[in-house]
């Protein structure tokens, strides 16, 4: 993967995921103070939704998009997107543009990462897929760990306006870089017709972004956010279906469970990774630090999990179903914590087998998603399951965190109801189970 060949085109892949992975980590970390610059704390939750919604749309543009013309006009529309995002709320002067520069940026990097996996599917072999999915999951880690830190950084000691100059300057060498390691490839056409029904799919796309923000906006305002919440569920219920792939609710056998498998899982730890920072600092005394090191430990596990898998030592169904169960372990231990005469070594040690439980298993699904495609559609193939992930995780916080705050505060309610999910996605992984045809998957058990 770092032959002469690919080496450019792997270095320019994890930069440009890094960057956009790091962009996310460090606003997460300065938006109080953005928001009380800019005199918006009302609009707070608006900022996140806002990239949220965005991202859903040009998920599903994107991956069409890549089919039909190939990944590079995508990939480099996305940048330019990003980029512009990045400076217009770099340069907001009030929380309304900041939200728009935000609403942009998620244009622009659900464009970057769903051409992305097309363009892995074109330019490396087989062989080299979970490699690659490995690398992708470790260019997440690092953000993820130091992001919130040079974020608080610069906040204190510059102004929060550098966040996003400073990513707008990298991104666009880390473009050309990638861009060098795909000269000599065949990807213009992506062998696949253009689809009359995509503009339909866009308004679903739009009405499942809507529906995405008004649940991740509603569970936030508690009891006066019920009647968005209702809302944005039933929204979401009629506009979902028209975006995973044909048989995905029903957990149909083989391609279409792979939505609602990953979003499972990812969303249960997701839920999960939001109460227990809250639950170590206000019922074991943690400090902010403290808690955040049981996450960064997470992570870790994570980048790990990810290299055992992309090493070939583990099957992909062992991957899928085990990492599955490791979640829920990891989550259902840490709630032990919750028990004062537990030690609080315990919430690290859950924290690292349920990072190596989704380092496991979500590169897993992208590897076997390429394959279990056909030509032509492993850009929509993939879109579905992006777009599954994400609303399937905002469902997840926002349940859990309704149920949190309806049970006075419980926290072993709300870890609870994240570690049945988890249970559901290992429940799910033999529905991915082995065929001979196009669309289910062929060899998982290898």
């Amino acid at each position: 993967m770092l032959s002469a060949r690919y080496r450019a085109l792997s270095v320019g892949l994890v930069a440009l995921v890094m960057l956009v992975a790091f962009e996310a980590m460090a606003v997460a970390t300065a938006m109080p103070v953005v928001a009380r610059e800019l005199g918006g704390m009302s609009l707070y939750n608006l900022a996140f939704s806002a990239t949220l919604a965005a991202s859903v749309i040009a998920t599903v543009l994107g991956g069409r998009w890549s089919d039909v013309r190939g990944p590079l006009q995508p990939i480099a529309v996305g940048v330019v997107g990003f980029v512009a995002g990045l400076l217009l709320a770099g340069f907001a002067p009030t929380m309304e543009v900041f939200i728009a520069g935000r609403f942009v940026q998620g244009l622009g990097a659900g464009l970057i990462q769903v051409s992305l996996y097309v363009l892995v599917a074109r330019v490396y072999p087989g062989a080299m897929h979970p490699k690659v999915f490995a690398l992708f999951s470790a260019a997440w880690v690092v953000p993820s760990m130091i992001g919130p830190a040079i974020a608080g950084f610069v906040v204190e000691n510059a102004d929060w306006r550098w966040i996003f100059h400073g990513v707008s300057l990298i991104v666009i060498p880390s473009a050309l870089l990638l861009w060098r390691g795909t000269a000599g490839q065949a990807l213009e056409n992506g062998g696949a017709e253009p689809a009359p029904g995509l503009g339909r799919k866009l308004v679903w796309a739009t009405l499942t972004a809507v529906a995405a923000a008004l649940i991740q906006y509603g569970s936030a305002l508690k009891l006066a956010g019920l009647p968005l919440l209702a809302a944005g569920i039933v929204l979401l219920a009629v506009a979902l279906p028209k975006l995973l792939l044909p048989g995905s609710l029903r957990a149909a056998r083989g391609l279409p469970t792979a939505p609602v498998l990953r979003g499972l899982a990812y969303g249960a730890l997701m839920a999960a990774e939001v109460l227990i920072p809250l639950m170590l600092m206000n019922e074991r005394g943690l400090s902010a630090t403290g808690a955040g090191v049981v996450l960064t430990i997470g992570a870790l596990g994570w980048s790990t999990g990810s290299w055992i898998k992309g090493r070939g030592t583990i099957s992909h169904m062992t991957a899928i179903r085990g990492g599955a169960a490791m979640i829920a372990i990891g989550i259902a231990l840490v709630s032990l914590v919750l028990i004062d005469s537990m030690p609080i070594a315990v919430a690290y040690v859950a924290m690292a087998i349920s990072g190596l439980g989704i380092g496991a298993l979500h590169p897993t699904v992208s590897v076997l998603v390429l394959e279990m495609s056909k030509e032509g559609e492993e850009g929509q193939n993939s879109a579905a399951v992006g777009v599954g992930e994400s609303v399937f995780t905002v469902v997840a916080v926002a349940v859990s965190g309704a149920l949190f705050t309806a049970t006075a505060e419980n926290y072993a309610v709300g870890l609870a109801f994240t570690v049945v999910l988890a249970v559901g996605a290992v429940l799910l992984a033999p529905r991915f189970a082995q065929s001979a045809k196009t669309g289910t998957m062929e060899g998982a058990a290898s």
